[in-house]
């Protein structure tokens, strides 16, 4: 029940943001583009085995057009596992060549009980972030995701945040 109040709440809030960014009427940031980046781990689930851990990732945007809908795909590594992760985002212009987005997708761990920047097992993920356009193809985005119940042997939830630098094309 908390896991879901905490859904709702993250995205009546979202909601919020992404009206406030559309009746401004900014361009935000169109285009795809895939970058990398650095991935901090921010929970354990409280087994010994499982501590928070500092790797890197992989990130891409697909940029679905007409829509304000992206595809997204993650990979998070560090440790002796992977973190393999497709969501969809609502993408909110807040400046030009700038947005906010949030959406939800699932997170595949490539070796299950090993651990990752987000968790040790299969999870729902829910994520929110801002990427920004700096130069003509250059861009730079950050993000914190949050896998439920994301820790074998533990309810504990997994929290990750990630930054890096893309190429957009």
């Amino acid at each position: 029940m908390k896991v879901l109040m905490t859904a709702i709440s993250l995205f009546a809030a979202t909601s919020v943001i992404i009206s406030g960014g559309t009746a401004a009427a900014q361009t935000g940031m169109d285009g795809s583009y895939i970058g990398a980046g650095i991935a901090a781990g921010a929970t354990s689930g409280g087994q010994g085995n499982d501590d928070a851990l500092f790797g890197g990732n992989v990130q891409a945007r697909y940029a679905i057009p007409q829509t304000p809908i992206s595809a997204r795909g993650a990979v998070l590594f560090g440790g002796d596992a992977t973190a393999i992760m497709p969501m969809l985002t609502i993408d909110s212009a807040i400046a030009d060549n700038t947005n906010l987005y949030f959406g939800a997708g699932y997170s595949w761990i490539t070796n299950e009980g090993n651990n990752t920047p987000l968790g040790n097992r299969n999870a729902a993920v829910i994520t929110l972030g801002a990427e920004s356009e700096i130069s003509e193809r250059l861009i730079v985005y950050g993000d914190a995701k949050w896998g439920i119940n994301a820790y074998e042997n533990s309810s504990a939830d997994a929290v990750s945040f990630q930054t890096g630098v893309g190429y957009r094309f």
